[in-house]
């Protein structure tokens, strides 16, 4: 890849909430987990761990995400013009009819401090993002099942696993993707007051 290809790459990410209902292949979610698993982490100590949710299961989690829009709404009431408002219930409704779901979560170590391994994870999504766009995917990182956090556990099962009752695994986002069936305006950049130089 070229310098001006990974530049424009990156300028042309943004987030898609429309999907077409085609499955994705499992391949194709292998390398995009792969390249989760490529970033970065304190420590080296890869503490990513990612839940992968589709077919009936997937439809199985629409009730919870309409649950976590119960949370959100009044705040988002606020914050957007009614067409987006309502576009975006429409997403925490069918979830775009993204057919596959990946959850974040981040297994904590005591040798590690927790913002660290919170910012690992995090840059293995994003490089997980950048994987979909390569491969003809949208994807949209989500914080909502944050609101209801114990409900997605026990939906996954997490809570059964040792790690989770010991305290040490814990949710961070949901990720939905599949392939885009629409072309949302990117968002601008907000460049002004976000750098600060020191020479």
């Amino acid at each position: 890849m070229q310098k001006e290809e990974f530049y424009q790459l990156l300028e042309s990410r943004k987030s898609i909430r429309k999907f077409k209902t085609d499955p994705v292949p499992r391949e194709v979610i292998e390398r995009i987990l792969n390249a989760g698993m490529h970033a970065p982490s304190g420590k080296n100590l890869q503490n990513w761990r990612f839940f992968v949710v589709t077919g009936k299961k997937r439809d199985e989690y629409l009730q919870h995400s309409q649950k976590s829009w119960l949370s959100l709404k009044d705040i988002l009431a606020k914050k957007l013009k009614p067409s987006l408002y309502d576009f975006t219930e429409r997403f925490f409704f069918t979830l775009g009819e993204a057919p596959v779901l990946i959850f974040a979560y981040s297994l904590n170590d005591v040798n590690e401090r927790h913002y660290t391994s919170i910012g690992s994870v995090y840059m293995a999504v994003e490089n997980m993002n950048l994987a979909c766009l390569v491969e003809g995917l949208g994807s949209c990182t989500m914080g909502a099942p944050l609101e209801i956090k114990e409900e997605v556990d026990r939906f996954l099962g997490v809570d059964k696993l040792p790690e989770y009752q010991s305290g040490q695994l814990e949710l961070l986002c949901g990720m939905v993707i599949g392939y885009p069936d629409h072309n949302p305006p990117k968002a601008p950049r907000q460049t002004e007051s976000r750098v600060t130089w020191l020479e």
